[in-house]
């Protein structure tokens, strides 16, 4: 499997950002998405990298997005806002990622964090800024931090894999 080939297979894992304005729902389905591919794509990361680095970011990644996940999970449901069930987001995540040559893998999952984690800064963005509900404006925004540095780490070991 090339890189290229790759990077789309786990992009397409994480969810698109909508272009236009995204309804509080479309958010929290999004937010959900991308949260479980990351803990899927971390937990994998674990499995297939020998390297300390990599493996400390996805520790990182599944720690932190198991949390936010569940945050967003309990939010939604106090805001009545369905949710796909956890299982069928996983599974979806699960079958969008193939598997990957070891040589490569660093420098591939590192490229799809810092890609993941710009269109998530942007979605997250959008509904700090306009949200049509406080608490999914203010659950953005709080979690805006924690995302811009999960980004400059992920272009850390993005800038260190690129060799």
């Amino acid at each position: 499997m090339t890189f290229k080939s790759l990077s789309l297979a786990i992009a397409m894992s994480i969810g698109a950002v909508p272009a236009a304005f995204a309804a509080s729902d479309d958010f929290v389905d999004s937010a959900a998405e991308g949260g479980i591919a990351e803990v899927v794509t971390g937990k994998l990361a674990l499995e297939k990298s020998q390297n300390a680095e990599v493996r400390k970011f996805a520790e990182q990644m599944v720690n932190d997005h198991t949390k936010v996940n569940q945050e967003l999970m309990a939010l939604a449901k106090r805001l009545n806002i369905d949710v796909p069930d956890e299982a069928s987001l996983t599974d979806k995540a699960r079958k969008m990622i193939l598997d990957m040559r070891e040589e490569s893998f660093d420098r591939a999952y590192a490229n799809n964090q810092v890609d993941a984690h710009e269109k998530t800064i942007e979605l997250f963005k959008r509904e700090a800024e306009s949200s049509d509900k406080a608490e999914l404006k203010a659950f953005a925004k709080e979690k805006l931090p924690a995302l811009e540095h999960h980004l400059q780490e992920a272009k850390k070991l993005q800038a260190t894999h690129s060799q």
